[in-house]
């Protein structure tokens, strides 16, 4: 049951951030459109800012988890970026409001989110890192990719994907030119 209103109070506070912007969601916003109590809140969370920065740290879980499940490490390295790159799309696709509030909003927060934050970019990291040695990257010759250039990729992908979505565009155009930057990024050296 407890799991339930906190999965409410997630849901409210990203149909907020869609609505108003995380930075005018209110608790009050949050609750009404949870149905539920500032009591029940409480019970959860402390501040508005612990619970964004909890339903963060489940997103990019849930980004993590699906971008491995849509790499196949017997592909080749190629095909590996390239299906990496689109399933880091498709999320973003999935909750783009999120995602720009999480890349805008979030470092506003300063030490409340610093940990989320390295811990998402260590997340990340191991992530490409693991891919970085499965048999296809392997097979073709790819160098194993250092930490520097994971964190370079990682924010280039984070600062493309705010532009894109504050613009109005469309997180499928930006894909070409995106695998094609992580290729470059991540590949065998000439």
């Amino acid at each position: 049951m407890k799991a339930d209103f906190r999965q409410r109070l997630f849901d409210a506070l990203e149909e907020s951030i869609v609505q108003d912007g995380y930075p005018k969601t209110t608790i009050a916003d949050i609750v009404r459109r949870a149905r539920t109590s500032r009591r029940t809140f409480y019970e959860h969370f402390s501040s508005k800012d612990e619970c964004f920065v909890a339903l963060l740290a489940e997103a990019n879980a849930t980004q993590v988890r699906r971008i491995t499940e849509a790499v196949d490490p017997t592909a080749s390295w190629e095909t590996q970026v390239r299906q990496a790159i689109e399933a880091w799309i498709a999320s973003v696709d999935s909750r783009p409001d999120l995602m720009l509030s999480w890349i805008r909003d979030g470092p506003a927060l300063g030490l409340t989110a610093r940990d989320l934050q390295r811990d998402s970019m260590e997340n990340f990291i191991a992530m490409v890192q693991a891919l970085a040695q499965s048999e296809g990257f392997l097979a073709g010759g790819a160098l194993q990719v250092s930490r520097q250039r994971i964190v370079m990729l990682l924010g280039g992908l984070r600062e493309l994907t705010a532009v894109t979505v504050e613009s109005g565009g469309r997180m499928g155009d930006i894909t070409e030119e995106a695998v094609d930057a992580a290729i470059a990024l991540v590949g065998p050296r000439g």
